[in-house]
C-alpha cells in the first residue's frame, strides 16, 4: 500500500470535518498531493468517514485514473485534480459544507475581511464561484476560475466553501477560520453596519503573519 503517511491525513481531515460540523454524512471530500507529488489521494465517493480505513483513500495520477484503490473517488475529483494542475503551490485541497459560509454561498455574497486572523490566514475576501452542479467539470472550471492563482478559499454557490494550502493543516485552518468569519459577519449584521478591514490594512496584516512566532 503506497503513501500510508498521506492517507492517514486525509483520513483524519475527513473525520474531524464531521465531526466539527462543517459536513453532514457523507458530504464534502478531501484531497492531498502523493508520492513526490506525482499523485493524488481523494476520499472515495459516499462512504461514511468514521467507517473508512487509511487503505480506503483512492489513489489517482493527474489524468484522474485511479492507480490504487478499491473504491469510485469523490465526485468532486474533477475540482481537486484542475485546482492541483492550476495551482503548483497547493498540495491539499478540502471541500466543506459548514453552514455560516454557506450562508453566504446561498446568498452569492462575498465574505469579507472582518477579522485580523481572517486577513493573516486567509488574506482576502471570499468570493462565490459561479453555479454549475455538483461533481461537474463546470463546477471544477469555475472553481479553478474563481480561486486564480492565489487565492486559499472560494465559496461554491448554493453549495459550500473550498479552501487549498501548503499542507493539509493549512486547508482546514483557513476552512475554520473562513466559517468562524461568515458567522461573526452574520451576527455583527443585526447590531449595524459590518466595517472590513481595508485592502490595505489585510496586506499588511497577510504579510506580517508570515513572520509570526517562532523562528524555525
Amino acid at each position: 500500500m503506497q503513501c500510508q503517511p498521506e492517507r492517514e491525513s486525509v483520513l483524519n481531515c475527513a473525520r474531524e470535518i464531521y465531526k466539527s460540523g462543517m459536513v453532514t454524512g457523507t458530504w464534502g471530500n478531501v484531497s492531498v498531493r502523493a508520492d513526490n507529488r506525482e499523485l493524488m489521494l481523494i476520499t472515495p465517493s459516499g462512504m461514511d468517514y468514521s467507517l473508512l480505513e487509511p487503505q480506503d483513500m483512492v489513489l489517482l495520477d493527474f489524468t484522474g485514473k485511479v492507480v490504487e484503490g478499491a473504491y469510485r473517488p469523490s465526485v468532486e475529483t474533477p475540482m481537486h485534480l484542475g485546482i492541483y494542475r492550476q495551482r503548483p503551490d497547493v498540495n491539499a485541497v478540502v471541500h466543506v459544507h459548514s453552514p455560516y459560509a454557506v450562508a453566504f454561498a446561498v446568498a452569492r455574497r462575498n465574505i469579507p475581511v472582518i477579522l485580523e486572523e481572517t486577513a493573516q490566514i486567509v488574506g482576502h475576501e471570499i468570493e462565490s464561484a459561479a453555479y454549475a452542479h455538483c461533481g461537474t467539470q463546470a463546477l471544477a472550471d469555475n472553481v479553478i476560475q474563481a480561486l486564480g492563482t492565489d487565492r486559499k478559499s472560494v465559496l461554491l454557490a448554493n453549495h459550500g466553501l473550498v479552501a487549498v494550502g501548503k499542507d493539509m493543516a493549512e486547508a482546514l485552518k483557513v476552512c475554520y477560520i473562513v466559517e468562524k468569519t461568515a458567522m461573526i459577519a452574520l451576527r455583527a449584521s443585526t447590531l449595524g453596519p459590518i466595517h472590513a478591514l481595508s485592502k490595505e490594512d489585510t496586506a499588511i496584516l497577510n504579510q506580517n503573519f508570515k513572520s509570526y512566532g517562532q523562528n524555525k
